[in-house]
């Protein structure tokens, strides 16, 4: 296992009624902006309900940050708090908003056009405007990390960030704002957490026995709890458990000393600038082509995760790797999530198109061994069709 070091300043609040605890989290006398989506957290109630914790502060709201953030819709954002002087950031929603919440807190009071902020994946962050998060989709573990993903609709461009200074300083997450959630969403959360993990577990070994285990448990959950939400969407304890997955699965803890890969996440991205389809349904698409193709490079912990997550023991080693494979595309399909380009009308003309992208952005040295060209790349997406 290699070296490292491991720190996360996100205060976690968890359970029922969490949300009347946000205010010990403020400081007295903040100007507080409320970040939100499309609207569902009014018709649910959980915006009311975040007003009334927040009884006594001066409060302000800017809706309409979408599935995936824009950067347009995001400026404006950032220009009304330059102008109004909120000095504390809460991000209510799914990932997506909260990952617009980091962006904004970021670009307030950067030095330049904040689309550098993109361009150099969160270098030249010196300063950024607090903001705590009450989280209603589980899925992409934005909750407790500081990270983001940001598009910009002029570029058909989707780009990631990380900085420190972007950490949540808590986050509120109560599995019972999750049940009211479409199946859909249910659904890609569930895929984009799986894969989250994947790109930190599905490497080379480098002996890292805690982080493995600690990945496997997450997986085996994931795949238990999975469907049950879907069949039961108001049982709390498979909501507390997918909630949690979520967060565990993208904090920083499984990632700690171990090599990361990430290439089906950037391939992924950019199938979404270019053709709106959500996050999940790309991971779900990519993720087992990608496999297919570097199976070589990524033999051994193949072997590991047929045998430790889907109990494939018996066979030779690449009968045991084609079934892990497969029962992992058969795990997102009993999710509902098509596992193939041509099941959302993209034929083989839309990946010279992706290629190019990533390209473009200088994601060409991809993965954990930085060996994924856009040649590869290639060989995966006509694997997808």
């Amino acid at each position: 296992m290699l070296n490292f070091s491991y720190q996360n300043p996100t205060k976690i609040l968890f359970g029922k009624d969490c949300i009347a605890r946000i205010s010990r989290e403020i400081p007295l006398g903040s100007k507080v902006m409320i970040t939100y989506g499309g609207g569902s957290v009014r018709k649910n109630g959980v915006l009311d309900e975040v007003k009334a914790a927040l009884n006594g502060y001066e409060l302000t709201e800017f809706g309409g940050i979408e599935p995936n953030p824009t950067y347009e819709t995001l400026m404006n954002c950032v220009d009304l708090i330059r102008s109004s002087h909120v000095d504390f950031l809460l991000a209510v929603g799914g990932g997506s908003v909260i990952d617009g919440t980091k962006f904004i807190s970021a670009a307030v009071y950067y030095d330049g056009e904040p689309w550098a902020i993109l361009e150099k994946y969160g270098a030249g962050i010196t300063r950024a405007v607090p903001f705590g998060t009450v989280l209603t989709l589980p899925a992409t573990g934005s909750e407790m990390n500081s990270g983001a993903v940001i598009s910009r609709k002029s570029l058909k461009a989707k780009l990631p960030f990380a900085n420190p200074l972007v950490f949540p300083k808590f986050s509120a997450l109560d599995p019972t704002k999750t049940y009211t959630l479409p199946p859909r969403q249910i659904a890609n959360g569930v895929v984009d957490t799986f894969v989250h993990i994947m790109e930190q577990y599905l490497t080379y070994p480098v002996n890292g026995k805690v982080q493995d285990r600690f990945s496997e448990g997450l997986l085996l959950t994931l795949i238990e709890e999975g469907p049950k939400a879907l069949q039961t969407p108001e049982d709390y304890d498979v909501r507390s458990n997918l909630m949690w997955c979520a967060t565990l699965g993208l904090n920083g803890l499984i990632a700690a000393g171990v090599p990361q890969d990430w290439a089906t996440h950037m391939v992924g991205h950019e199938i979404t600038a270019l053709y709106g389809l959500d996050h999940g349904q790309t991971l779900a698409i990519v993720l087992p082509a990608m496999w297919k193709v570097r199976r070589e490079e990524k033999r051994e912990k193949l072997l590991q995760y047929a045998e430790r997550v889907w109990g494939l023991k018996e066979g030779d080693e690449d009968a045991r790797i084609d079934g892990a494979i497969e029962k992992t595309k058969e795990f997102f399909e009993r999710l509902g999530v098509k596992t193939r380009l041509s099941d959302y009308g993209i034929d083989a003309d839309g990946i010279p198109l992706v290629v190019e992208q990533l390209e473009k952005h200088g994601m060409v040295t991809l993965g954990e061994r930085r060996d994924v060209t856009p040649e590869t790349v290639r060989r995966v997406l006509e694997l997808c069709l």
